[in-house]
Order: structure tokens, then sequence, then C-alpha cells
């Protein structure tokens, strides 16, 4: 995983304006390959759509389904959930970002699907080296070995408790 969590909010956020909108998490499938522009991604999210045992998800603003705000591709484990890519749209990134929230958001609904599948919301991820520390103390994750982490029960309940309320 190579993104920054710019800012836990309680959605995603205006970066301007501070003005909160809601969001919804919809699955993408190979025939929505037509809704992502090349341009506006560093990855190849076509091809992430149409791996086997890879399920992709976008962030939309609610009411408003036709600009995506990030992705994100994850796999079933069986007892846990992996990411395998987590991107924000192009004018999602850097200083001059439209939207702050949009990774934070995306995690925490991957924790929160860890929950629904019964794995207590346990998920898995590769840092970059360079991130680990980061998403340590923005994601509340373990660094387990190597480049991998996870984000246990009591930091998954933390995020989904920010993003989802009941």
């Amino acid at each position: 995983m190579d993104i920054e969590i710019d800012k836990l909010t309680n959605s995603i956020e205006n970066s301007i304006s501070g003005d909160v909108f809601d969001t919804e998490i919809f699955q993408l499938f190979a025939k929505d390959t037509k809704q992502i522009n090349k341009t506006d991604w560093q990855f190849k999210w076509q091809e992430q759509i149409k791996f086997s045992g890879r399920e992709t998800y976008k962030l939309v603003i609610k009411d408003n389904p036709k600009i995506i705000q990030g992705l994100i591709s994850l796999s079933d484990q069986g007892d846990h959930i992996y990411m395998h890519l987590i991107e924000s749209i192009i004018f999602n990134k850097g200083k001059s970002k439209v939207y702050t929230g949009v990774p934070g958001n995306l995690v925490a609904f991957v924790c929160k699907l860890s929950y629904d599948k019964g794995y207590e919301g346990y998920l898995a991820f590769d840092a970059k080296t360079a991130l680990v520390k980061h998403y340590q103390e923005t994601l509340y994750a373990t660094h387990f070995r190597g480049t991998k982490m996870i984000i246990e029960s009591p930091a998954a309940q933390k995020l989904i408790n920010r993003y989802f309320k009941k």
C-alpha cells in the first residue's frame, strides 16, 4: 500500500470549505470499467476489477455516483480481508486536493466488511517501508513483519465508529 491517510474524518470533507459529504461504496464489476478514466488514476484499475478472487469498490458522494472519489481492491482470505490496492482519484491527491478523508473512509469500509463476514474486523496489507509508522499512527495498524501490517479488532472498531454511524 502506498497512500497517505490524509485525515480521519467522519465522511469526506471539502478541503477548502470544511463541508462534510455523506458517502456510499459500491462494488465495481468488469462491465463498469468504462467508469474509470485511466488518466485519473496511477494504478490500472481495469485489471484489478478483472482479477479472479478480488473485489473492487468505489467510493462516491451520496447522490452523485458517477464521480468516483477513491477505489480499493481486496480479497477474502477466509479469516480476514487483504487490501491489495487503494487510491484516491487524482483531484483528491496532493496539497490542492478537493476532498480529504477518502483513504480512511475506504479502509473503514473494509474493516466493516470484515466484521460483516465474521472476521472481527481483521484486515491485512503490505505497506511501503517508509509508511509503516504512518499507518501505525493514522490507522492504528500493527506492524506484523517485513512490510506486512494488520488492523485488529479494536483498531477496526475505532475506524468503523468514525465513518459508519449507527
